[in-house]
């Protein structure tokens, strides 16, 4: 529960099955121990991490919203869509994110190599630091910069070496952002925008954002730590005219950011709204009702 005695909902979690630092299942326990109610694990473009979180749901008593982070880009910029609970099954979502993982993947290499030719980095270096079965991706190579001393912190590598104009950038495939909305709703799930207001002060253009309402937006992730006030309003605004669901969450990634478990939350009516609308899955209730 929060200090308010409202039950304390993060929708936004990452584990070592995409570029968190902990288990699916620590992940949870992490969150019970953080007070939380209920958690989303919204791990890149994968469903692989929700069988453990489920059993660590069971066993904690937090109810777990199964979910992922789906990698879209519109012009270039990455924007990142939540799923809530897809049918992991569906085929057409299973092929799009396996597209998007195995590009991942040789993007990651392609930039290693390049990064190797002016600092002491190597492929084994960053399979070193990656957890057997997680699909290799930026945080990782930050990791192995860590590792080697190149650089202090995974935030210091993507402020520097890893930072799109740090001259080593390279960029992976990804559907567009309508695209990545619609492919959610017919897997059934619930698609909210992530940290909307994270690209310059007034965050995503409202056209882009109105665009994606026509699509079949569902919400926006208006509590997050890179969401300015300024971003936040307009943000709000724009859910009131739509009447989008309004989340709030940490983005979770252990030790890999700064991110605290529950440092924003989501009200449990806007909760409700997102169990009202999915079909694709069911969330694992661990103790009492998520509400």
């Amino acid at each position: 529960m929060t200090p308010s005695g409202t039950p304390g909902i993060d929708l936004h979690t990452h584990s070592v099955v995409s570029d968190g630092t902990e288990s699916p299942g620590d992940v949870v326990r992490q969150a019970a121990r953080a007070g939380l109610d209920v958690i989303a694990l919204t791990d890149h473009d994968t469903t692989a991490g929700w069988a453990d979180a489920s059993v660590a749901a069971r066993e904690t008593g937090v109810t777990l919203i199964p979910g992922i982070e789906f990698s879209s880009q519109l012009n270039h910029a990455s924007i990142h869509v939540l799923g809530y609970l897809i049918d992991p099954a569906n085929e057409v979502m299973l092929a799009e994110m396996q597209q998007v993982r195995e590009s991942r993947v040789s993007r990651a290499e392609r930039m290693v190599q390049m990064i190797g030719g002016d600092h002491d980095l190597d492929w084994d270096d960053v399979l070193a630091v990656t957890e057997p079965g997680a699909t290799v991706g930026r945080p990782h190579i930050a990791d192995a910069l860590v590792s080697k001393g190149i650089v202090e912190s995974r935030v210091a590598a993507f402020e520097t070496i890893l930072h799109w104009r740090g001259g080593y950038y390279v960029a992976h495939y990804a559907p567009s952002p309508f695209d990545a909305v619609r492919l959610i709703r017919k897997a059934g799930g619930v698609p909210v925008l992530a940290h909307p207001g994270s690209r310059g002060k007034r965050g995503m253009a409202t056209d882009v954002l109105e665009q994606l309402v026509q699509a079949g937006l569902g919400g926006l992730e208006v509590g997050h730590r890179e969401n300015d006030a300024e971003s936040r309003r307009l943000l709000l605004d724009i859910a009131a005219q739509h009447d989008l669901i309004v989340t709030g969450s940490s983005d979770y990634h252990g030790a890999g950011k700064p991110n605290r478990l529950g440092e924003n939350t989501t009200a449990p009516g806007q909760l409700q709204r997102i169990l009202d609308q999915a079909t694709g899955s069911e969330p694992v209730i661990g103790g009492a009702s998520p509400l």
